[in-house]
């Protein structure tokens, strides 16, 4: 952890810049909401114009101060900060809280204010949270400078570029019950801390089990996507990446590129780091509570105990729309719920109690006992009206009805496995429902949030275990015979490879590439059956400056013999100087028909953010209409790669359709692989893309490949 950070929010002293005698200004209100809540550090009030503010002793600045402080709080405008910060340095105060808005985020002369303040803070020492923030909390240190009411302190750990996303899970918590939060920072503009930062500050702090992020947008994608697949080994980190529908996306020169600028990709990234991504802002408090909440389970497999069918029926059909895997209760446990439960009960997954706890509760817990114990199930759903026998049935039943609470959240405990419960008694926080949030057991009204609250959670640990099992695989020393031919394309000056230089490199990694020739003459077609045989051919033209071949004419397929060839040769160069007359015609690439199969696009695109990402998806035409793809970051792991094939929507496909049979996906994974290794032992290539890329059950071919340089090679 940042010892910066580290001083921050755990403050033992805290010096409020602006302090104020009038309750209207932030600087009064800080002070107090310290002094309310019991914060126990000292608290110095700067005002060069008031010998004390709300009782306490002012000082002209905090150098006049002579304690240690730990964090200022500058409620003072944004152009006295560069003064401040100087101050700071030399007070040797490790971090300043910058509420001033006022910055970059107003034009030229803000910008100017941002730069000269980020040149203080570097210059002294001095780490910024904001400018334009909201402030900071920690609940555990009774430190509040936010000012926001009525928090619960809890495991659940915020940073968030919105200060209204953050009063919305306060306020959803406090209507809920049983969620608290740790620690809190609006990272405003992020002058200076980034979110990666604020991640591994939540990660060793011990009282945050779950950090939840809201992110506009990444300064530091790449380190944010380290740091998560390292934080998520030790916890869950849930992250709500707004912006998903932007518009006006820059145009790409290929078809990665165009796809590449999406919500898709940073999902996809995201997710590969181990985080839970969540799509949905009303699911955000309930997913992290369940992720803070239970113990990472060994397996998907999910048991269900009902005492209703309509609740049931609706979790069942919830988790297998979600994809998750219903137990199937051993013989042993079966037998043992016969013994328990009446003989009208279901004693199969889902277990319905058919009225057998109607009148003793307990009995609840015997079942949860026995089906927990059943090393077939990893996730226990208790659905219905639990927690509200004593309101429905008989009042006499809340003592016990609240024990059975107490007696089934030691069981998951002891058994080391999830217990959810779904109860319609909820809202209405019944004593055995408060019983069970107080012992750390998620309870959700309506089944759904409780399916997707299991999903995610299964998500997350299939997400850790295969990230600690596959490891990130990165490049040996480039190929000598790839960097010779980068470096002949580079040094033409050209942006991009032709297309036969782009399967040229393929080959040196190894990547299986079909025959081919080069025609930069008609008379050259005469060498064609000697170089390639006889079988039917596909013709491109080879141009820098017509990158969408079919668009221009330029590609004929199934061309047989030389009168063909010739004819055809012809028809392209036509077709291609009617279609942009100062084209530059390198000739006319030749090479066998591939034999049909499934069309795939696997690319390679360089994310100004987040950095070179290879993307999956389903090819030919129709890539950028169906944008049917996946991304990962790379290094990635070969697991990473597999699950890119499964993700797409249209994976089925792959597994043979209408009697085909299925594609070799061993053979995928393994072009992936290799792709990915090439695209980082020459980082000045700047995308990647091959499409479409034919799979069938005896491997591939690669029907067109398109590489394009950084701008002057670098």
């Amino acid at each position: 952890m940042s010892n910066a950070l580290n001083r921050i929010f755990n403050a033992a002293s805290i010096a409020i810049i602006g302090a104020s005698n009038d309750p209207a200004k932030r600087g009064n209100q800080a002070i107090r909401k310290l002094r309310a809540d019991g914060y126990a550090g000292a608290i110095y009030p700067i005002n060069p114009k008031a010998p004390e503010v709300l009782g306490l002793k002012a000082y002209p600045s905090v150098l006049e101060v002579e304690g240690s402080i730990d964090v200022v709080l500058v409620c003072t405008p944004a152009k006295t900060l560069p003064a401040i910060l100087a101050q700071c340095g030399e007070k040797g105060i490790p971090g300043a809280v910058v509420l001033a808005a006022g910055f970059s985020e107003t034009g030229p002369e803000g910008e100017a204010i941002a730069e000269a303040t980020l040149a203080a803070a570097k210059a002294h020492n001095v780490r910024l949270v904001g400018p334009n923030t909201n402030g900071v909390f920690n609940l555990h240190n009774n430190m509040n400078m936010v000012g926001v009411q009525d928090v619960e302190p809890g495991n659940i750990g915020i940073c968030s570029q919105s200060g209204n996303m953050m009063l919305a899970f306060v306020t959803e918590a406090k209507r809920r019950g049983g969620v608290g939060f740790s620690s809190y920072v609006g990272v405003g503009n992020q002058l200076d801390v980034t979110l990666s930062e604020y991640l591994q500050y939540f990660a060793d702090d011990a009282d945050t089990k779950a950090p939840v992020f809201y992110v506009e947008g990444f300064r530091d994608g790449r380190a944010f996507l380290d740091t998560c697949r390292e934080v998520t080994q030790r916890k869950p980190v849930i992250i709500y990446k707004s912006g998903r529908t932007e518009a006006g996306q820059v145009a790409a020169s290929s078809h990665t590129g165009s796809l590449a600028s999406s919500f898709a990709l940073t999902r996809g990234l995201l997710k590969q780091a181990g985080a839970t991504v969540v799509e949905q802002s009303d699911k955000i408090l309930s997913i992290a509570e369940g992720l803070s909440k239970l113990p990472v389970p060994m397996g998907g497999k999910v048991a269900i105990l009902a005492d209703g069918g309509g609740h049931a029926t609706v979790t069942v059909d919830a988790l297998v729309d979600a994809g998750v895997e219903l137990a199937s209760l051993s013989p042993a446990t079966i037998e043992k719920l016969r013994s328990i439960l009446p003989a009208a009960a279901s004693c199969v997954n889902p277990v319905d109690v058919a009225g057998g706890t109607d009148d003793n509760p307990l009995i609840s817990a015997a079942c949860a006992e026995a089906i927990l114990a059943d090393q077939n199930v990893d996730i226990l759903m208790v659905i219905g009206m639990y927690g509200g026998f004593a309101a429905r049935f008989n009042p006499a039943l809340l003592e016990v009805e609240t024990e059975t609470s107490q007696r089934m959240a030691a069981l998951a405990e002891h058994h080391g496995k999830p217990l959810i419960v779904q109860s319609v008694y909820n809202a209405l926080r019944t004593r055995p429902i408060e019983a069970l949030k107080d012992a750390g057991v998620p309870v959700f009204v309506w089944p759904e949030p409780a399916v997707r609250c299991v999903s995610e959670l299964i998500g997350y640990a299939q997400a850790r275990r295969r990230n600690a099992a596959s490891p990130l695989v990165r490049p040996d020393e480039p190929a000598p015979s790839g960097t010779a031919l980068v470096d002949r394309v580079v040094n033409t000056g050209r942006d991009a490879f032709y297309e036969y230089e782009a399967k040229d490199l393929l080959a040196t990694y190894g990547i299986k590439v079909p025959g081919q020739f080069l025609a930069r003459c008609e008379d050259d077609l005469t060498q064609v059956s000697t170089a390639l045989g006889d079988a039917p051919m596909a013709m491109k033209i080879v141009s820098q400056d017509i990158l969408h071949k079919s668009d221009a004419g330029g590609v004929k397929l199934r061309v047989s013999g030389e009168p063909a060839l010739r004819a055809d040769y012809r028809e392209i160069l036509a077709n291609a100087r009617a279609y942009n007359p100062d084209a530059d015609v390198h000739g006319v690439l030749i090479a066998p028909m591939a034999e049909p199969g499934v069309e795939v696009i696997i690319g390679v695109v360089h994310d100004p953010m987040f950095g070179p990402v290879l993307m999956f998806g389903l090819g030919g035409i129709f890539v950028e209409v169906m944008k049917d793809v996946s991304f990962r970051a790379l290094p990635m792991s070969r697991a990473d790669a597999q699950e890119m094939v499964e993700e797409i929507q249209s994976s089925k496909v792959l597994d043979g359709v209408r009697g085909g049979l299925p594609v070799d996906k061993l053979a995928l994974v393994d072009l992936m692989m290799k792709v990915s290794q090439l695209a980082l032992a020459h980082p000045e290539i700047k995308e990647i893309d091959l499409n479409p890329v034919i799979l069938r059950s005896d491997g591939y071919d690669i029907a067109d490949a398109r590489m394009i340089l950084n701008s002057k090679g670098h």
